[in-house]
């Protein structure tokens, strides 16, 4: 018997989940979620307090996470939430990143845009931290908003 594959999500710690995922949903040409239907079934049940909700992007959003997935997976219409690559942002009380990533990400675009894409990247926010030419290939480091390390190839 073949196990089934674990569902699975990347969860990045942010001060800012909020700012997080519309950087990171500019930068993959994702979609960030929209749980509206869902946080406002609970609103109006009164099963959550008003506190832990914002208004964002002329919607409800959850006050410490919000999440960004790929347009062609295929998601919850009823929770928002995205059931195939998807990217959720959790807000934590430290103010900001301290050490070197353990895990980042690695974008890969079309083949000969590399300094395109660092410069679109840059204007949404990213910062240049090096750039690399070794014997196994050629990439730049870059931080996000919050100084999350990522590499574009």
């Amino acid at each position: 018997m073949t196990p089934t594959p674990m569902h699975w999500k990347l969860v990045v710690d942010a001060g800012d989940p909020h700012a997080q995922a519309d950087f990171w949903a500019a930068a993959l040409h994702y979609t960030v979620e929209d749980h509206s239907v869902l946080i406002d079934k609970l609103l109006g049940l009164g099963a959550i307090p008003a506190e832990i909700v914002v208004d964002r992007h002329d919607r409800h959003g959850w006050r410490d996470a919000a999440a960004v997935r790929h347009p062609e997976d295929p998601h919850d219409p009823e929770s928002g939430a995205g059931l195939g690559r998807r990217l959720l942002f959790n807000r934590v009380p430290q103010p900001e990143k301290t050490a070197k990533n353990r895990l980042h990400i690695d974008l890969h675009g079309p083949a000969g845009e590399r300094d395109s894409e660092v410069q679109r990247l840059r204007a949404l926010g990213a910062q240049v931290q090096t750039h690399i030419k070794e014997p196994s290939g050629e990439w730049v480091v870059m931080t996000d908003p919050e100084g999350n390390e990522f590499c574009v190839h």
